[in-house]
């Protein structure tokens, strides 16, 4: 399962810098997955011929892409997810694990969490928020509603938002790390909402608030 060659290749074709990359399954061997990557950066609204001055804005939609993989355990999920987010340079990696929405006593806001984390927005028109090429997302919403799902979400420094403003000793200058990643992948915890988060950044030098100098 190579998470990361899909990754590289959308940053490559759509030439955006990315905010942050999320990847969500349900707790069953071999189901497809959802990645869904996040842009950063604006296109208008309005038709060509409009000034510039009233010229109004979006965001870029997400995109959302299914990836059909042969898996068996959670943990192989983790290891593509912990090894895309080591090669592009993520300070650390969530991992969340979430109950069926639709068991007794699940609130509203789980409700609205699960159907986020399929790429569903209340209050937008999907086009306008997402452009997926994943057939079964859908299903995938409605069995994760009954059986729950996991999440995975890491924020890329090489190919992201971040790379001026990382600070992390283990990065080269591109922003990226060289394989393989040295942390190793864990079992799931399970309960209502399990959090494990993956430390992957370090900082070995001392920084100073904006303004402040280290002593001579």
């Amino acid at each position: 399962m190579d998470i990361l060659h899909t990754i590289t290749a959308q940053i490559a074709s759509l030439k955006l810098p990315l905010y942050a990359v999320t990847l969500t399954a349900v707790p069953q061997p071999g189901t497809p997955l959802l990645l869904m990557l996040h842009w950063h950066g604006f296109r208008p609204e309005d038709p060509p011929g409009v000034p510039d001055r009233g010229r109004r804005y979006r965001p870029i939609p997400g995109s959302a892409l299914q990836v059909n993989a042969a898996w068996q355990a959670i943990e192989e999920l983790d290891a593509a997810m912990l090894d895309a987010a080591w090669q592009l340079g993520a300070w650390d990696m969530e991992r969340t694990e979430r109950r069926g929405c639709n068991t007794l006593g699940a609130s509203e806001r789980e409700a609205l969490e699960c159907r986020q984390a399929f790429g569903e927005h209340p209050l937008s028109p999907a086009e306008a928020h997402l452009l997926a090429e994943a057939p079964d997302r859908e299903d995938l919403m409605h069995f994760a509603a009954a059986r729950g799902y996991l999440r995975w979400l890491f924020r890329p420094v090489r190919g992201g938002l971040w790379q001026e403003t990382a600070e992390d000793d283990t990065l080269a200058a591109d922003g990226s790390r060289q394989p393989p990643c040295p942390v190793a992948a864990q079992a799931p915890r399970g309960g209502k909402a399990a959090r494990t988060v993956y430390r992957l950044g370090s900082v070995q030098h001392l920084i100073l608030p904006a303004g402040l100098r280290a002593p001579s």
